[in-house]
């Protein structure tokens, strides 16, 4: 149980961080201004707090004995499978999220507008992971942490969480999708 209760706890802490990354990120891109220490000094604590929260994760869920029978019962466990399949989309599309800024400088150099299409769709589909997996995913670290124990509760907090995630979704798509395309398809 304390390597649950401290994978919880760092998903707390990597959550805060992207929170964090994203707002900066929204702002550079609306408002055009991009200061490569603060990106950085954003960007770096969250990969890092990620990556342990991802190995804590993988440990958990390989260590215990609850790690793959929950995915006997997919019905009951839809939740539990869009956490795992989230978690594992996450760290490819996030290699291809670091480098898209150089890829679409690169193919807009070159002309290759496909590409960026491309690029951007990947970047789309990296936030809907994102946001995915957070919110499918808070409301069982407060469980874990003993923060919430009532499953009534928890399906109205994760209504509201849903919403948080959609409304952070839609900004950042249209901020990011916005930016990249004034800044390499025009």
């Amino acid at each position: 149980m304390k390597l649950k209760k401290a994978n919880a706890v760092l998903g707390l802490l990597t959550i805060l961080l992207m929170l964090m990354h994203i707002g900066y990120t929204v702002f550079a891109y609306i408002t055009m201004y991009y200061n490569p220490l603060l990106k950085n000094v954003l960007a770096w604590p969250f990969v890092v707090m990620l990556c342990l929260h991802a190995v804590c994760g993988m440990l958990a869920v390989f260590l215990h004995s609850d790690g793959m029978r929950s995915l006997h019962y997919p019905g009951k466990n839809r939740r539990t499978i869009i956490q795992r399949v989230s978690a594992a989309l996450f760290f490819p599309l996030l290699i291809l999220h670091i480098n898209t800024f150089s890829l679409m400088k690169g193919c807009a150099s070159r002309g290759q507008k496909g590409f960026i299409y491309l690029l951007i769709l990947g970047e789309i589909l990296f936030f809907a992971v994102v946001i995915t997996h957070v919110a499918s995913s808070l409301t069982n670290a407060f469980i874990t942490l003993g923060w919430l124990s009532s499953r009534e509760t928890q399906k109205k907090l994760d209504k509201v969480i849903y919403v948080i995630g959609a409304i952070v979704f839609i900004v950042a798509v249209i901020a990011v999708v916005r930016g990249q395309a004034i800044m390499f398809l025009s």
